[in-house]
Order: C-alpha cells, then structure tokens, then sequence
C-alpha cells in the first residue's frame, strides 16, 4: 500500500526489498489516496501526483491491484457502520472497489498453497 508522493513511494518500495529479502510473498501494489474526488461537485483529479503506484507495480514486476480515491464519502459511510460498495452499491466508487477485491481475490487464488500444516517438531526425552 502506498500513496502516489514520491516520499511515500520510497518507503513503500523499501518495504517491498524487505519482504522479498526475507521471502515474505506480495500479492501486489494498492495506491491509496490516487486521486480526491470533490465532495460539492464531483470533479476527480490527482492532488497526491500520479503513476507512483503503476511506476512501482511495473519496476518490481507485481501487479496494480488498485487505485483507490479519496473521497468524503467512504468516511461518512464507514462512520456510519455501512462501507460504500453496501450504502451506495450502484456507485462508481463502490464499483472501483469491488473491482479492488476482485483483482485482489484473483491474485490470492493463482498463489500456490500447500495443505501440508506446517507444525513444530516436538521432541519428547526422558532427563
């Protein structure tokens, strides 16, 4: 997860070599914040910079799960107990969301998995 700041990316890729150096799988890149939709008149645009989040997704070859807009409404509905994708589920915004998890889901299911539980050994000496 990272914003599309230039500070923000740094950090955000920082975290990235680590987890590759430590073998901790990344399912991909999520921009937060990628562009602010005005609450009055609905007019979007990338007050944080743009491409940051594609830029990193391409460089470390994983993909763009996401680009998610900050927007007063996914506040106001989340105060409210209902997330936007149940209050305003026919919006456009809920739509970028769902959109979100589906990619995300997508990307989760193509990871191999191993039903090998993977337990300590347990070593059981009379002292």
């Amino acid at each position: 997860m990272t914003t599309p700041q230039d500070i923000a990316l740094l950090d955000a890729r920082k975290a990235l070599a680590m987890f590759r150096k430590v073998k901790v799988p990344v399912l991909g890149v999520v921009e937060n914040m990628s562009t602010h939709i005005c609450s009055q008149c609905g007019f979007e645009e990338p007050i944080f910079g743009s491409g940051g989040g594609q830029g990193m997704a391409t460089d470390f070859e994983i993909p763009l799960l996401g680009q998610l807009p900050l927007a007063i409404e996914i506040r106001a509905s989340l105060d409210e107990g209902n997330p936007t994708v149940v209050s305003a589920a026919d919006s456009e915004l809920a739509d970028t969301y769902v959109r979100f998890a589906l990619r995300t889901a997508g990307a989760l299911a193509q990871r191999p998995r191993s039903l090998k539980m993977k337990l300590p050994e347990i070593v059981i000496q009379n002292t």
